[in-house]
């Protein structure tokens, strides 16, 4: 954690991610300057996570401005393939305690908003020229990276989908022959370039011109992407789901993305009982977190798989609350590839970025670098089934990047990675800084559980006789032997006056810096 007074406070998943912010703040960058730079490192230093080839939101809050959502996250091509013409296969994702499974190959891919939404925000927002934003990716693509021990963690889980495409294997190989591992040099030199053609010519370039030619071309044969899909793509700025809880007022992402909405009806649900600080961490404290979770996920499955997206709204109606809260009173104790940039500044601005590509679908866009996302093969994402999805619509996502007012001129930007544990780690961890007065630090590292589909996943880190009790109310609950990125990646900043405090999460590599 960094704390003390400086031009911002940056936190993200890498240390060069983090530090491409920094220098831009630095330099006299905004906010909005340096997240938008920390993006193009992040698809250089967290290749797994991180990709032109996918999309995400920012939260953003100008210091003599409303809030405002970016959303350029993936969208469903105007014509669906038939599904015997589709190229769509499934793998196994090994995360070490569990397994999942996800689906590659270009029958997988929507089509991309990141290098839109970086551009749009970037036009709206920042101060300095996209050539210098650019810059400290470029750099570490072409002089190379040494791969880190999650990043290489990372790779070892989701090896099928980088040995998938002989081509794709070739650009991430390590010594020996293998993928790249800890402390081996990656360098992406043609991503290098493609970062270098998109400072000077723009977005058009990715949208409508030769790179939107090479990716139409790769879904030419079992895809769904064309050229009409690309130059169609617009980024949509949003007013963003506002809600209080407790004392402080909450900014997070609305619909057609579920992840805000259904954080916001879990800590509705949450503010209905009193904790106090010594409740933390108890059977009392940890049961009502895992009632809340699974009665989130029950309203996410019985009434947003059929609410239109401009009813989800009604979610947040007292009507569906007091049905939910009097489930969880009454109760019986019965026996993905995403990462998050949060940025403050000096002058009030505030960014919290939330990013992904899923895990990529094994195909690189030829000559650029860019890992092409897989979001129609994340089951996720895919509620009603494969293959279901509309055509030509905002894919709805979990991402949630969040501002939070605690009240004192004191203002927090937090989002994670983690797919359906994205909603679950965030109210965890606003629930710790609001509830239990935790620091930033403490509120984000103490231990998390998890509760989906009746199946319980503990963090270690409780006592045993906490442990012992709750297994107890939860016979086939899973205790993990150690922190895992599969609870989350909550990175975040906090700004009290002028003092600024960032903690990166260690689940996920991260890192919090002081320009």
């Amino acid at each position: 954690m960094m704390t003390g007074q400086s031009r911002g406070a940056v936190a993200a998943g890498h240390e060069a991610t983090a530090g491409a912010a920094v220098e831009i703040l630095r330099e006299g960058g905004n906010a909005f300057d340096a997240v938008v730079a920390a993006h193009f490192a992040a698809c250089v230093a967290e290749p797994v996570l991180a990709s032109l080839g996918g999309g995400g939101y920012l939260m953003a809050r100008p210091a003599r401005g409303e809030p405002v959502v970016y959303d350029f996250f993936v969208h469903t091509p105007a014509r669906k393939r038939v599904l015997e013409e589709t190229e769509f296969h499934p793998i196994q994702a090994d995360f070490g305690t569990v397994r999942q499974e996800f689906h590659i190959g270009v029958g997988a891919a929507a089509v991309p908003g990141a290098v839109r939404g970086l551009f749009a925000i970037h036009g709206d927002l920042g101060s300095l020229p996209m050539s210098r934003l650019v810059a400290p990716a470029r750099r570490l693509a072409r002089e190379g990276l040494a791969i880190n021990a999650l990043q290489a963690y990372l790779f070892r889980v989701i090896e099928p989908i980088y040995r998938y495409r002989p081509e794709t294997a070739a650009k991430f190989s390590g010594v020996g022959g293998g993928l790249v591992g800890e402390g081996d040099t990656l360098c992406q030199p043609e991503l290098a370039d493609t970062l270098e053609a998109l400072a000077e010519e723009g977005d058009r370039l990715f949208y409508e011109g030769d790179i939107a030619r090479r990716l139409a071309a790769l879904c030419e044969n079992g895809g769904h992407v064309g050229m009409a899909d690309l130059a169609g793509y617009r980024v949509e700025r949003r007013r963003p789901l506002s809600f209080r809880y407790r004392g402080a007022r909450l900014y997070t992402n609305p619909p057609p993305a579920s992840g805000g909405l259904l954080m916001a009806f879990a800590l509705q649900l949450l503010a209905a009982w009193n904790l106090s600080p010594a409740d933390f961490g108890t059977v009392k404290h940890l049961d009502l977190l895992a009632r809340v979770m699974a009665a989130t996920n029950r309203a996410r499955l019985e009434l947003m798989s059929r609410l239109p997206h401009d009813r989800l709204h009604s979610l947040l109606e007292e009507e569906y609350f007091e049905r939910y809260r009097r489930e969880i009173s009454g109760e019986p104790h019965a026996s993905r590839g995403t990462t998050h940039i949060s940025v403050l500044d000096a002058t009030g601005n505030e960014a919290a970025m939330t990013v992904s590509n899923g895990e990529g679908c094994g195909y690189l866009i030829p000559g650029t670098g860019i890992m092409l996302n897989n979001m129609l093969g994340e089951e996720d994402l895919q509620p009603g089934g494969f293959h279901q999805w509309r055509e030509n619509r905002r894919m709805t996502s979990m991402m949630s990047p969040t501002l939070v007012t605690l009240g004192d001129a004191r203002c927090m930007a937090l989002g994670s990675g983690g797919s359906n544990r994205i909603r679950t780690a965030l109210m965890q961890v606003i629930s710790n800084r609001v509830d239990f007065a935790m620091t930033p630090e403490r509120a984000v590292e103490v231990p998390r559980i998890h509760c989906e589909r009746g199946q319980l996943d503990i963090e270690p880190g409780y006592s045993a006789e906490t442990l012992a009790q709750l297994l107890g109310l939860y016979p086939d609950g899973n205790i993990w032997h150690e922190r895992n990125l599969f609870f989350g990646g909550v990175h975040a900043v906090e700004r009290d006056g002028g003092h600024f405090h960032g903690v990166g999460d260690p689940r996920r590599g991260g890192v919090s810096r002081l320009a």
